[in-house]
């Protein structure tokens, strides 16, 4: 999958990052594996032929040669990489695809002898380091705009001739995953995951229960991050960036930030903006059953934009079922959420006003009361909950099945899945699959576990933040 990894200025400091030993140690055998002109010397390898200062400067040739402005950052820098659980790659089959990929971006077309100057580097197996300057040898400027995309493009022809786990997000649904250096980071640090996924899913949770800017903002903070905002020249609030505590960059000199954007296509504040919903009152909880299932109902019959909508509230309701629920069922339901997340991003446009969004928003902030109720009862009908939500999630999987998303549909009957599964640790019988989507599971389907087994629930402070977090950071 290609991934922009940033212009620059200075061809020589990243070609010596590239060839050296990385900044932990993680390169190993840094060499070519093409270039924009066969048999160019490796620098690792022939050293005597070639040094990095001097593979430098023939890069750079063509932007000191212009005669008019110069980019201001004239080094073009793309990362290629396959899934780590993917074959291993000969240096051979990179520099096809090497070839293809500059072909693709605009650097280097094909046949085209005064195409831009590149070269491509490996130094892991899993992927390749592609750097280029932005000026043609013939004086002119390269046209990339839109490289990336048609990238992916040429990225995914490969995924499909090679047997290659498909990981080009044309749609834009696909999550986005942590980097190489990011997991070798998390190993380092002796925790289970990398700070991108630990910030994925601490924001989602927190948007998912969001009803306004300020409470979603807030609900980061007591969780623990650190936030950034980002005002426009007016002073009004355009975007945040989150940080994890000890996460730091430089020799622990700043924080490592992630924008909301860049954790995934649909956290960036105006998407957050879009699932704020009017709130409901607490005794709305008891009809949560009957909302949900007339919302799988009507999703079933969804056009393409109502249903976009549709299936994102579902999103959000399944990662407020994970935080609010019984300890016995929340690792499979936090795992039906997180299965979910790709089925909750349907590519294409979609409208908000979904009468199946509104009902989804209203069971999930219904849902959201659940905790504080759970001496009445509460604890049982959120655990009931369940039969509702494979109906749901069973309904969004016959949707995105009429709507050919695969990748979409996979993941929506992973989710349906896990929650059957929920189901039956609670005590009942798992739901049973029905002809019709939108009716997978009868009604009279009750799930009745013993109270004993509910782990008991402080009751908590009535105060609006009854559990506040670390100071707040900017």
């Amino acid at each position: 999958m290609p991934k922009k990894a940033g212009s620059g200025e200075c061809t020589a400091d990243l070609l010596a990052y590239l060839f050296g030993s990385g900044n932990h140690e993680e390169h190993t055998d840094p060499h070519l594996v093409a270039a924009w002109t066969p048999g160019l010397p490796c620098p690792a390898r022939t050293p005597d032929r070639m040094t990095l200062a001097d593979l430098a400067l023939l890069l750079d040739a063509p932007v000191d040669a212009l005669r008019g402005p110069k980019p201001a950052e004239h080094v073009w820098h793309v990362s290629v990489r396959n899934e780590p659980d993917d074959r291993v790659l000969s240096d051979t089959e990179w520099a096809t695809v090497v070839a293809e990929m500059v072909a693709a971006a605009g650097i280097a077309p094909h046949g085209d002898a005064a195409a831009c100057r590149w070269v491509a580097v490996r130094h892991a197996d899993d992927h390749i380091h592609l750097v280029a300057t932005l000026a043609r040898q013939d004086g002119r400027h390269p046209r990339i705009r839109g490289d990336i995309p048609r990238m992916h493009t040429a990225a995914r022809a490969f995924e499909t001739a090679w047997g290659l786990t498909p990981m080009s997000p044309l749609d834009q649904t696909a999550r986005r995953a942590p980097v190489t250096g990011e997991r070798e980071k998390a190993t380092r640090r002796g925790l289970t995951e990398s700070a991108r996924e630990s910030l994925q899913r601490t924001v989602r949770e927190a948007a998912a229960r969001a009803t306004t800017t300020t409470d979603f903002l807030t609900r980061l903070r007591d969780a623990g991050l650190r936030v950034r905002e980002h005002h426009d020249e007016n002073g009004a609030l355009d975007g945040y960036a989150v940080a994890l505590p000890g996460d730091r960059a430089d020799h622990g000199s700043r924080p490592v930030w992630f924008s909301g954007r860049t954790l995934a296509y649909d956290l960036s504040l105006p998407r957050i903006r879009e699932r704020f919903h009017p709130a409901v009152a607490p005794a709305d909880l008891a009809r949560a059953h009957t909302r949900i299932r007339e919302a799988a109902t009507l999703l079933t019959h969804a056009g393409r934009a109502e249903g976009a909508g549709d299936v994102a509230a579902l999103g959000d309701l399944l990662v407020v079922a994970a935080a609010t629920s019984p300890t016995v069922v929340r690792d499979q339901i936090r795992a039906a959420a997180a299965a979910f997340e790709q089925a909750s991003r349907a590519p294409g446009t979609r409208t908000l006003h979904g009468a199946a969004r509104a009902h989804f928003k209203a069971s999930a902030q219904a849902l959201e009361h659940a905790p504080r109720t759970a001496r009445g009862g509460g604890a049982p009908a959120v655990l009931a909950l369940l039969i509702a939500l494979v109906e749901a999630v069973e309904a969004a999987t016959a949707w995105h099945r009429a709507q050919h998303h695969d990748a979409q549909t996979r993941a929506a009957a992973q989710a349906a899945a896990l929650l059957r599964e929920a189901a039956t640790l609670t005590g009942a019988p798992p739901p049973t699959r029905n002809s019709l989507p939108s009716r997978t599971v009868p009604r009279t389907v009750r799930i009745t576990p013993p109270v004993t087994r509910v782990p008991p629930r402080p009751h908590p402070n009535p105060g609006p933040h009854p559990h506040p977090g670390p100071g707040r950071s900017r």
